[in-house]
């Protein structure tokens, strides 16, 4: 009986710990892809390719031939969004059938799947108000929130679910939320860059009327501190012993200087379209590599089974 019930629960349960990772990591690759490919929406004036949301038209929710190669190109960002979802589901699932249940993996998994329409609404409101820039940025950002959440379960997947214990001194794990607010106002003055831009993804499509040469410069006054966060971080996690810390900080630093030089780069050239897109990507591996370095400053223990309960004594036995 014992032997039937095993192979039941078995054929039930069939998601390994390492299949569920690598659905938690595709999820990640999914919503970093989405980004860019919108990025490639805007770049190629595709975004009014389809005029209304949640159709395509006001007949169709597929693009027509009447629509062009930019009807083509902006709905099949809105396809990807499907298969983005797709992945998420199945990252739900893979949660429940564990055995036995991660404490704080659904939550997690459900906040992504969740997430994933929800920046889908964002982006049909920017099609309703003819690519608004505050609201296309909103839509950018609301993106960076899912794959941080993608992020976060990704690595709770290979944590235990014992007690968080820091592996650096309070003072280094401070400095690095100070970092991670940093990168996170970076990236909300990255779009306010981009919305007194040419890249509107319309022609007839508005711009937030922010001088760009002075909106610019305060951007990049955030990129010089964070890589001077980044530096001091990494020889700070060197001097305490911290070698786990200090190579996520070094990854952190490289990103950003590669990302730097990109930004300069298409800054002077006019804003060429293939930089702008290797920039955006560029900004979702910031954040990826920010959220490592914050994860480096602590480790999760396995949990410690309760100790046994003492034997009860009898009384009547200890009085005779």
């Amino acid at each position: 009986m014992r032997r039937i019930r095993s192979v039941k629960r078995s054929v039930r349960f069939p998601v390994s710990p390492t299949l569920l990772r690598r659905l938690a990591f595709a999820s990640i690759i999914a919503n970093v892809a989405i980004v860019v490919t919108g990025g490639a929406v805007r770049l190629t004036a595709s975004g009014l390719g389809c005029p209304t949301w949640p159709r395509c038209t006001d007949e169709s929710y597929t693009t027509t031939s009447e629509m062009g190669v930019h009807g083509v190109i902006e709905f099949g960002n809105r396809l990807l969004t499907f298969a983005v979802g797709i992945i998420a589901l199945a990252v739900v699932l893979a949660v429940l059938a564990q055995v036995p249940r991660r404490r704080g993996l659904l939550p997690l998994a459900v906040g992504v799947l969740f997430g994933i329409p929800a920046q889908a609404v964002v982006g049909g409101i920017t099609v309703l108000t003819n690519l608004n820039p505050w609201v296309v940025g909103l839509h950018f950002l609301a993106s960076m929130v899912v794959i941080a959440a993608a992020y976060a379960l990704w690595r709770r997947t290979a944590e235990p679910d014992g007690p968080v214990v820091p592996t650096v001194p309070a003072p280094l794990r401070t400095l690095a939320r100070i970092t991670t607010l940093v990168s996170a106002s970076v990236l909300v003055v990255g779009t306010w860059v981009t919305g007194s831009g040419p890249h509107a993804g319309d022609q007839g499509a508005a711009r937030n009327g922010l001088d760009p040469e002075s909106i610019s410069q305060v951007h990049a006054d955030g990129v010089f501190l964070l890589i001077g966060l980044s530096v001091a971080l990494f020889f700070a996690f060197r001097a305490v012993g911290a070698a786990r810390a200090a190579r996520a900080a070094g990854v952190l630093l490289a990103v950003e200087l590669g990302q730097g030089v990109i930004g300069f780069v298409q800054y002077f050239t006019h804003l060429p379209a293939v930089l702008v897109a290797a920039h955006m990507l560029g900004s979702c591996l910031v954040l990826l590599a920010t959220l490592g370095v914050l994860w480096a400053t602590r480790e999760r223990r396995p949990a410690v089974p309760p100790a046994p309960a003492a034997p009860a004594v009898d009384r009547v036995g200890a009085a005779a």
